[in-house]
């Protein structure tokens, strides 16, 4: 078994509120969850209008199926022109390593 994710630093646009900041990032998170089929979540920089973490995670039976989902879902997010693609810091591991 093959677990894969991957975290996004994300600047927002013209948000200048939590709710504008709510409002760009509910339909980033629902494409993301339609497009990979993963967990996708915001994971931090909760109290920061302009700014973002998304994590998305993936379980799968082969590593290849993982890094494609990974790297979807990094397309899905840069193609977005509202907000900027700071980094992707990502990870994939097999169930028995230690």
């Amino acid at each position: 078994m093959w677990i894969a994710w991957i975290e996004f630093d994300l600047l927002l646009g013209d948000v200048h509120s939590l709710k504008q900041k709510r409002s760009v990032l509910r339909p980033l998170i629902a494409e993301l969850r339609r497009v990979t089929e993963a967990s996708v979540a915001e994971v931090g920089s909760h109290d920061l209008h302009r700014r973002a973490a998304v994590g998305l995670a993936v379980v799968s039976g082969d590593a290849g199926h993982a890094t494609d989902v990974l790297d979807r879902a990094e397309r899905q997010v840069a193609a977005h022109p509202e907000l900027t693609l700071l980094s992707a810091r990502r990870r994939i591991r097999r169930s028995d390593d230690d």
